[in-house]
C-alpha cells in the first residue's frame, strides 16, 4: 500500500506509517531510537519538537531525514543573531505596478520546518514564532495568513555552546510538545557507525532519501491518534502528575494546563503507533520527561546544588500512584 493511496486511514494506518518513518531514517541514523521514536509521535500529536544536544549527535541530520521522509513543503532556517522577524515570517512589499502592498511569505510558510540552531536568534526574533506555533497562522500588518496543514517544527540547540545564544523564552519553550535530548551513541553503535561511513566512502546526502509519507496524510493520521480512548483514571493521573509539580519545594515553576494536554497528546501517540486504541499509565510515564523537561524551572538553590528538572520529574512520578 502506497501512503499516498491510503484511504481511510485508521489507528493501523498510524502503526504502519510509524514504521515507515522508524525504517527510512535508520537507514542513515544509527541508534538514537528513543529520539526518532519521540520525533515521530510528536508529528502525529501535531506538535512541535525542540532537539538538545552537543555538536556532532546527528541533531540536524535526523531532523533533516525525517522531513525528507515526508512529501510536503519543506524549508530550513538558520538562526543568527541578526536574524529578523521578517525574515522569518515574511513580509508586505510594494507591487509598483498594482500599486499596493502585498505579503511576501516568508520560510516559516511549509509543512515541515526545520529552526537550526534555534537559541541563536534574540528574543524579537524568537516572539515570531510564538502565534505560529500555537495557532498556526501569522499576523502582519493587520491580516492574518493560515498556514497549510500539516505545520510540524523541528527546532536544534546546542546546549554547552553560550557566546552568541540566548536563552528561549519560557512562552515559547511551552510552545514544544517535547524537548529530546540527543545522547552520545553507545560502543557498538558508534562502531557502526564508523563501519558504515568506512563502507560508504562518500558523505551522507539527505536530500537522497525518497519520501516514504505523503504530507495530505498527516493530518487524518493525527485525527487517528485523537481518537484514542484513555480511561478516566488515566486522565486523572496526567492530572496529579501535573498538579505535582506545581507544589513540589524544588521546582520555582511547575507543568501549566498546556503540559498536561501535552502528555495527553503524546500518550495517545504512543499508543496509536503500538497500534493500541487505548493509553495506558506506561505511555504516560514515557512521555513526562520529554513534556516536562523544559517547562519546570528550578528554584536557583536547587539548580546550585546540582538539582536537574529531570531528578525532580522521576520524584514526582515515583510519588503519584499508578492507576489501575
Amino acid at each position: 500500500m502506497e501512503p499516498s493511496s491510503a484511504g481511510k486511514l485508521n489507528l493501523g494506518a498510524v502503526q504502519l506509517a510509524a514504521s515507515w518513518l522508524r525504517e527510512a531514517i535508520g537507514r542513515v541514523i544509527v541508534g538514537q531510537r528513543e529520539l526518532i521514536d519521540l520525533m515521530i509521535a510528536a508529528l502525529f500529536a501535531d506538535g512541535h519538537v525542540l532537539i538538545e544536544g552537543v555538536p556532532g549527535v546527528a541533531k540536524t541530520l535526523t531532523a533533516r531525514l525525517m522531513s525528507r521522509a515526508i512529501s510536503a513543503e519543506f524549508s530550513r532556517i538558520q538562526f543568527t543573531p541578526d536574524l529578523m522577524p521578517a525574515d522569518v515570517i515574511g513580509t508586505s512589499v510594494f507591487n509598483q505596478q498594482k500599486s499596493i502592498f502585498e505579503f511576501a511569505v516568508g520560510p516559516i510558510f511549509a509543512n515541515v520546518v526545520l529552526i537550526d540552531e534555534v537559541n541563536r536568534a534574540p528574543a524579537k526574533t524568537q516572539a515570531a514564532l510564538f502565534e505560529v506555533m500555537e495557532e498556526r497562522q501569522v499576523t502582519v500588518d493587520g491580516a492574518t495568513y493560515a498556514m497549510k496543514p500539516p505545520f510540524f517544527a523541528l527546532a536544534t540547540q546546542n546546549p554547552i555552546e553560550h557566546e552568541g545564544t540566548y536563552r528561549l523564552p519560557e512562552a515559547q519553550l511551552d510552545r514544544f510538545l517535547f524537548k529530546l535530548i540527543a545522547g552520545y551513541p553507545t560502543l557498538d553503535e558508534e562502531t557502526s557507525l564508523l563501519d558504515a561511513a568506512h563502507k560508504r566512502q562518500a558523505r551522507i546526502d539527505p536530500d537522497a532519501l525518497q519520501p516514504v509519507l505523503a504530507g495530505a496524510d498527516i493530518p487524518k493520521l493525527q485525527a487517528a491518534v485523537r481518537s484514542v480512548h484513555i480511561e478516566p483514571s488515566v486522565l486523572r493521573y496526567i492530572a496529579e502528575i501535573v498538579h505535582a509539580t506545581r507544589d513540589h519545594p524544588a521546582l520555582y515553576v511547575g507543568g501549566s494546563p498546556r503540559a498536561s494536554l501535552a502528555l495527553l497528546r503524546g500518550a495517545q501517540a504512543l499508543a496509536a503507533m503500538d497500534g493500541r486504541d487505548y493509553a495506558a499509565p506506561e505511555d504516560v510515564r514515557r512521555v513526562t520527561e520529554p513534556v516536562l523537561r523544559h517547562r519546570l524551572l528550578l528554584t536557583p538553590d536547587r539548580e546550585l546544588d546540582g538539582t536537574t528538572t529531570e531528578d525532580v520529574i522521576r520524584q514526582v512520578v515515583a510519588s503519584v500512584e499508578v492507576p489501575r
